[in-house]
């Protein structure tokens, strides 16, 4: 799965020679990768960076597959399952990356498998180093390959947890924007933690709303400014300003707001600063992004998923594409929820 990053249109599948060993000790026959929207802004030229000297980039970068060949003392074996981390850190390194922290990467000399100055996980065989490979449970299956979109809200949840003890807190109500993947794992992992979780998005009826309802969740259909209730937490998940906002005059006061979604840039400014300063300010709240995810996350998320009802996850996946016709997948359809490309079709 190969795309020329910064033009448009070059999207496709192509013969890439064997990976080497220099990629890493672990030799995996792939599986499966999952498709979210950076994949679609790399195959639109808007994002992306291949390797140096290179032009073509192998994209990919939520992936799924099974060892094929493990030294002895890696922890792996032939026939294990395994997810590869994404980002790798700044060669430098920065203080982050050399803390172990390359999730918080100060310089951004960071390289990302599949986005950034490194190949993914969108091929028949890939390698991998040990410490950036993390196991899946034999009973997950296919499930595995959402284990990095999980990461990510692991992370987010788990800056929420840190931010929350500055200050008397309890877990009470949160709310998600967005029923997306993102959204969706977002919605799980908080009622994991025991929050009364409420999810908003636009959908009035369908897949969305029936796996909010099945976490046990309360689902708004519409505006973000028209949900009823006040929350302790939000987890902005769609990248829209005026989404954000919204959901932003529902946090209680000590209330946390965690934005994953990123917004497309625009001629003007898209924020209300004053209103945002005064909420803030006299209401000691808590506004922070975060993108990438930390070995520890991943590791939490697999945690999530291995405790998660397998038939939910199941419903998450309501679409499949072969890899033959992987750019098929780029093309948002109206039931879309994740669309994962089988690598052995």
């Amino acid at each position: 799965m190969t795309v020329v990053p910064g033009q448009k249109g070059t999207a496709g599948i192509e013969e890439v020679p064997e990976p080497g060993a220099q990629d890493g000790a672990l030799l995996v026959r792939g599986m499966a990768v999952g498709i979210c929207g950076t994949d679609r802004e790399i195959a639109q030229g808007a994002y992306g960076t291949p390797p140096s000297g290179e032009a073509r980039l192998v994209i990919g970068h939520e992936s799924l597959g099974e060892v094929l060949e493990a030294p002895a003392g890696s922890g792996f074996a032939p026939g294990d399952l395994v997810v590869g981390i994404v980002r790798r850190p700044d060669p430098v390194p920065c203080p982050a990356c050399a803390a172990g922290e390359w999730d918080m990467c100060r310089t951004d000399g960071f390289g990302e498998r599949g986005i950034v100055r490194l190949h993914g996980y969108g091929s028949e065989h890939w390698r991998v180093e040990p410490d950036f490979a993390v196991p899946i449970l034999p009973r997950l299956g296919e499930l595995g390959v959402l284990l990095e979109p999980a990461s990510v809200l692991a992370k987010a949840w788990d800056q929420v947890d840190q931010i929350s003890r500055r200050a008397f807190f309890l877990r009470g109500r949160a709310l998600v924007t967005g029923a997306g993947p993102i959204g969706l794992m977002a919605c799980l992992l908080g009622a994991q933690r025991g929050y009364e979780m409420h999810v908003v998005d636009l959908a009035r009826a369908g897949p969305k709303r029936d796996l909010v309802e099945d976490l046990g969740a309360r689902y708004h259909s519409g505006d973000a400014a028209d949900v009823d209730v006040d929350v302790d937490v939000v987890i902005e998940c769609t990248g829209l300003g005026a989404v954000g906002r919204s959901a932003g005059r529902q946090l209680a006061s000590g209330g946390i707001m965690c934005l994953t979604g990123i917004m497309n840039l625009g001629p003007t400014l898209d924020v209300d600063a004053t209103t945002l300063n005064r909420n803030m300010v006299l209401h000691n709240q808590v506004l922070f992004g975060t993108v990438n995810a930390g070995r520890r996350h991943w590791e939490q998320a697999a945690g999530a998923l291995a405790a998660a009802d397998p038939g939910w996850l199941c419903a998450l996946i309501t679409r499949r594409v072969p890899l033959t016709s992987w750019t098929d997948a780029l093309d948002r359809q109206p039931e879309d929820i994740k669309v994962v490309v089988d690598l052995t079709a």
